[in-house]
């Protein structure tokens, strides 16, 4: 209907409009529109927006532009202003923890820190390098940091010209189709949560001192620390271990259980476990982490159940992240969130217990990984705009660990697939690779390790591969190219017919 009949209606139904605004809670915020319901007339609700965000990371970025690029809808997005380590309230940008302090400053870190090792593999190949090259620091943050603001201005580009509307500030939910900005409020057909997690740290006496960190910080410390201790041993230890060890820092890895990796396979965690002692990493295994005190010098005292005691620069908690759910209004619009591990609960579609509102993305706790927030993004804009419900695909989903050799898997672990299966065969190898079979130094701490999970031969789905892992040089890589054929439903037949590519 035109705008001009729509400011007549307004006119002549005004007493209507505002018993329904105050029903609605959105006063202001309605107009008629004229529509029929079994031949009657009936009133609908207008919203300022078809879908509004909250929350400008991979998931909610994602959904905001298909569904305004492809679909016409009319879409905003609410994140708070950009700045390289994040804060509850006022601090975090468009692009979200994977492009601002997460995935793309940590991977150009450890592509920076792999030089080290190139200058000590050239010597095996008849290169002489007269000096040991010096490293500058302050230039490493400075490039990352500039890399990071460009991207960050790369997405709200393509929001932009997706005709997403973008606001920036601390939002809450504050009605079923109403958000709320510093005090300015829009409304929406449907609302999205889409905040992403945070970092968290152990409650432990010192763990608010000046010195103590999470990986926020860790990605743009002003001076690389000479003596490190980082505690958890997941995906970020690991990874920050390797980047800061090849930077020169002595790093000291401390966590609770005797392997690395918790939830990997448990040959790949062995694995992991014996290269990064090779390289040099102080691994303290099966050790809780009990209190950190100021020491001289703006030094820390670091201390273990196990008596360890270390005089540290920093201490990295790497001690998981938490779904960012608090103080967004969210219990009280009668929203569920999991009572242990803080996350929005969503069924198959990413809708919440509140039929308007939806959330994606690491916020929910399903599988915290940028691709698959992408992928929920997507499905969401298709179930909402495309006329389509979506689910997203949780199984099978390839992961990385870009440690020092990286780490991918698909599927399932050796022990979850025989628990699924019943009985499962394994193939593995581990091997050096060519490359050190000269004489580069470095061939023990860059061993490769191949695993295979097979379904069993009289059981359901025998012969099919369910499991793959590597440790080595461009895993991630490899993987990649496997999980399409795990996907496709490959078995160990396909692979052993598939004819090689050599030398590799």
């Amino acid at each position: 209907m035109a705008d001009l009949d729509r400011r007549e209606m307004r006119g002549q139904r005004s007493g209507c409009l505002l018993v329904c605004a105050v029903a609605l809670g959105i006063a202001g915020r309605i107009v008629w529109r004229g529509g029929f319901v079994l031949g009657k007339k009936s009133p609908e609700v207008v919203y300022d927006y078809d879908l509004f965000v909250v929350g400008g990371g991979s998931a909610g970025v994602r959904l905001a532009r298909w569904s305004a690029s492809q679909y016409g809808a009319r879409v905003a997005l609410v994140d708070l202003p950009f700045a390289l380590v994040s804060s509850k309230k006022t601090a975090g940008g468009i692009g979200g923890t994977c492009v601002i302090r997460g995935c793309v400053p940590k991977k150009l870190l450890i592509y920076g820190s792999s030089f080290e090792d190139s200058i000590r593999d050239a010597a095996g190949y008849g290169w002489s390098i007269p000096m040991r090259p010096a490293h500058h620091w302050s230039r490493l943050m400075s490039a990352k940091n500039a890399e990071v603001s460009r991207l960050n201005t790369v997405y709200k580009d393509m929001l932009g010209r997706s005709n997403v509307s973008m606001y920036e500030g601390y939002a809450r939910i504050v009605g079923p189709h109403t958000v709320d900005i510093s005090g300015r409020r829009f409304t929406a057909r449907h609302l999205c949560v889409a905040t992403g997690s945070r970092a968290s740290v152990l409650s432990i006496p010192g763990n608010d001192l000046p010195g103590v960190i999470t990986s926020d910080e860790a990605l743009v410390l002003p001076r690389r620390p000479d003596k490190l201790v980082i505690v958890g041993a997941g995906y970020i230890g690991v990874e920050f271990a390797g980047f800061f060890h090849g930077y020169g820092t002595e790093v000291h890895l401390i966590f609770r259980s005797d392997l690395p990796l918790r939830g990997f396979d448990e040959d790949v965690r062995a694995h992991v476990l014996e290269q990064l002692k090779s390289r040099g990493i102080h691994v303290h295994a099966g050790e809780k982490s009990v209190s950190i005190e100021a020491g001289k010098k703006d030094r820390l005292i670091y201390k273990t159940d196990a008596g360890t005691v270390l005089e540290v620069d920093n201490v990295l908690f790497a001690t998981g992240r938490r779904p960012n759910t608090g103080q967004l209004g969210l219990e009280e619009m009668g929203v569920e969130i999991d009572p242990r591990r803080g996350n929005v609960v969503v069924n198959d579609y990413s809708q919440t217990s509140v039929d308007s509102i939806y959330a994606v993305g690491d916020v929910t706790g399903r599988v915290s990984l940028t691709p698959v927030a992408l992928m929920e993004g997507m499905a969401l804009s298709i179930t909402l705009f495309g006329g389509k419900p979506t689910t997203a695909n949780h199984e099978d989903v390839p992961t990385a660990v870009f440690s020092q050799p990286p780490v991918a898997t698909c599927g399932l672990t050796e022990a979850a697939a025989a628990t699924k299966y019943r009985s499962v065969d394994v193939y593995i190898s581990k091997f050096r690779p060519l490359k050190h079979s000269m004489p580069t130094g470095r061939a023990a701490e860059e061993r490769v390790m191949l695993k295979m999970v097979v379904v069993s031969d009289g059981y359901r789905g025998a012969g099919r591969v369910v499991g793959l892992h590597m440790v080595g040089d461009y895993a991630a890589e490899v993987m990649q190219a496997l999980a399409v054929a795990m996907r496709a439903g490959a078995s160990k037949a396909t692979f052993d017919s598939t004819i090689a590519i050599h030398p590799t």
